[in-house]
């Protein structure tokens, strides 16, 4: 009996990898980059199978290029803002995701990134290494506390609830605005955005993408901020306003920014964000531990596979496709 075709868009780790390739006759693309449009629309064609990566763009055109034979799509990510969700559930199509496994990764990450840009880490090496050392100095470089600061989070999913269980071990006191989400871990729900911005001294993302969190981090969020606050991005690049964001900083509006996303990515090497000692940007690799992209490709592949034998998925986002009214 011939495999299912399949086609990945990306090599992935060997732990996920290997299980595809058992199972399926998958077509993997080699090349660092992703494969681009016109490539996606023709490797596509007639397979039973896709697995894609947050930076493939997976909608109605592109499920149409496949093929009516199409059973499943599998995201390796969290996140899936890149797939047309309701395309895919009009064509019975199930795509999968995978929550849950990266969350440690990115918590841990997530105050990487905070402590970095309040303790000026990236500042200090550059500092450094141009020659500038000279001396201790009871003013060089001060940074920001923790310990007894607030730690907002603006929501208070998984990834949320871990930041929230470290910052514990700094004695923050931790609040978050998200309605959907019951307290954990000591931290405290507030009624409203604008009093998290107001009383936060570190605010970080933890919000989805979508039509209501584009550019939800405007010029109008950054005022409303505290003059000495840090924040952090380890959601999804477009939920700021770059722009916004580098006057905000420029003018010292508030204290520094910490990214693990931008918009787009990679970011321009021209991008003014660049030019700012009080911006560190990570090229998104919140989730970059071995285990953590090991534990993805095995999810990813287990959800690809699931999908080829017409079983449920392990980690389905749209799961309407399962009981169609």
């Amino acid at each position: 009996m011939a495999k299912p075709k399949v086609f990945v868009t990306r090599i992935i780790r060997d732990a996920g990898l290997t299980l595809v390739n058992d199972f399926c006759d998958a077509e993997v693309w080699q090349g660092d980059l992703p494969p681009s449009r016109e490539v996606m629309l023709e490797k596509v064609r007639g397979v039973d199978g896709l697995l894609c990566l947050l930076t493939d763009r997976i909608d109605g055109e592109l499920l149409d290029a496949a093929g009516s034979q199409l059973k499943v799509v599998s995201n390796h990510a969290v996140g899936f803002d890149n797939v047309v969700v309701p395309d895919a559930t009009a064509r019975r199509i199930p795509v999968g995701n995978t929550p849950g496994i990266l969350t440690d990764a990115t918590a841990d990450f997530t105050f990487a990134l905070l402590m970095s840009a309040a303790r000026r880490v990236p500042e200090a090496e550059r500092y450094l290494r141009a020659g500038k050392w000279k001396t201790w100095g009871p003013s060089i470089l001060l940074g920001a506390d923790f310990v007894n600061k607030t730690l907002g989070l603006v929501g208070f999913g998984r990834i949320g609830r871990a930041v929230a269980k470290r910052a514990a071990g700094f004695d923050m006191r931790v609040i978050y605005y998200d309605r959907d989400s019951a307290p954990e871990h000591g931290a405290t729900p507030v009624d409203s955005l604008d009093q998290l911005l107001r009383e936060s001294d570190f605010v970080s993302l933890h919000t989805p993408l979508n039509d209501s969190t584009r550019h939800m981090v405007n010029a109008d969020f950054l005022g409303k901020m505290k003059s000495n606050a840090i924040l952090v991005n380890t959601s999804r690049g477009p939920v700021v306003d770059q722009d916004a964001l580098y006057q905000a900083l420029k003018s010292n509006q508030i204290f520094a920014a910490a990214l693990d996303v931008t918009d787009p990515e990679p970011l321009p090497m021209d991008s003014p964000l660049l030019t700012l000692e009080n911006c560190v940007i990570a090229p998104h690799i919140a989730s970059a531990s071995e285990k953590t992209r090991d534990d993805m490709a095995r999810l990813a592949a287990n959800n690809l596979i699931a999908g080829l034998k017409g079983e449920r998925l392990p980690h389905c986002v749209n799961p309407d496709v399962y009981n169609p009214k």
